[in-house]
């Protein structure tokens, strides 16, 4: 019934099942069967409210694994596209490709945060337990950041929680989100802020073509602006109100198995910076 693997991630591996029209999301060690529920009906409660999301089937074990049964979507992960390009002599055309993507992911992400659903867990609570979690603070920075966190009003609208580039797939022209485990009910700022960490401090592996960097650190704050720019557009939220959530989502980041040291070393730095400067602005 399992076929071939066809992708992996820091908490899972996803091999064709059954049919054609099915895959099988099996958790990795890391991940409990209450984390695989969580997704489940986080995904359900997604895929019933008309969102673009596949459709969950079921969750089964297999070989002493728990998982997800899935509707397949055919197409390239946003990541994909991008590095299919970056890996090119990058021009005009494929450019605007680029910037048309992060459009896609903007737009996506204000119709999710256009809706509400009372059956999804409460983000504030979820966003305190994973930086308590961390071990790359110290505890007085993990109280200092939750009361940044407690500052901020509470909103309840869906969230995906890692809105990055694998966990948006294009297929037949349209744009598709995937990987709900970290949904919750909340403020969309987080998504914003958790898109910018990503674009700005994502360390590539060690084994990507140097000229592959290079193209990608000059398009970074491009990425984001344009990623703004749109999300703005449609909804009216702005930089200035997203750029206070970038130390508490920076600091759950850490609490993240699917980024390197390197990368949380940065995170680490960056959230010192923003503590001292509220410090210092005190």
């Amino acid at each position: 019934m399992i076929g071939r693997k066809i992708g992996e991630g820091g908490n899972s591996e996803v091999f064709e099942w059954g049919d054609d029209n099915k895959i099988i999301k099996l958790a990795k060690p890391n991940t409990s069967i209450l984390a695989l529920e969580r997704e489940y009906r986080n995904n359900l409660m997604a895929w019933k409210m008309g969102l673009s999301v596949p459709k969950p089937y079921e969750i089964v074990e297999f070989d002493q694994r728990p998982g997800i049964v899935f509707e397949r979507i055919y197409g390239e992960t946003l990541k994909e596209r991008l590095f299919n390009i970056l890996i090119q002599q990058i021009n005009a055309d494929q450019l605007m490709t680029v910037w048309n993507d992060v459009r896609y992911t903007a737009r996506l992400l204000s119709e999710i945060h256009h809706l509400s659903h009372e059956g999804i867990p409460p983000q504030r609570e979820f966003l305190k337990r994973q930086i308590r979690s961390v071990g790359y603070l110290g505890e007085e920075e993990k109280s200092a950041i939750i009361d940044i966190l407690d500052s901020f009003p509470i909103k309840s609208q869906i969230c995906h929680g890692d809105p990055n580039p694998n966990n948006i797939l294009m297929s037949n022209g349209k744009a598709v989100m995937i990987d709900w485990n970290d949904a919750t009910s909340g403020n969309p700022e987080t998504d914003l802020a958790e898109y910018i960490i990503m674009i700005r401090f994502a360390v590539l592996p060690s084994d990507t073509p140097q000229n592959v960097v290079n193209v990608f650190d000059s398009l970074r704050e491009g990425i984001i602006d344009v990623f703004l720019d749109e999300y703005t557009l449609l909804t009216g939220t702005t930089y200035e109100e997203v750029e206070p959530w970038i130390i508490p989502i920076a600091a759950r980041k850490l609490s993240a198995d699917a980024i390197s040291n390197k990368e949380k070393q940065l995170l680490v730095n960056e959230i010192r910076i923003g503590l001292r400067y509220k410090e210092n602005k005190l």
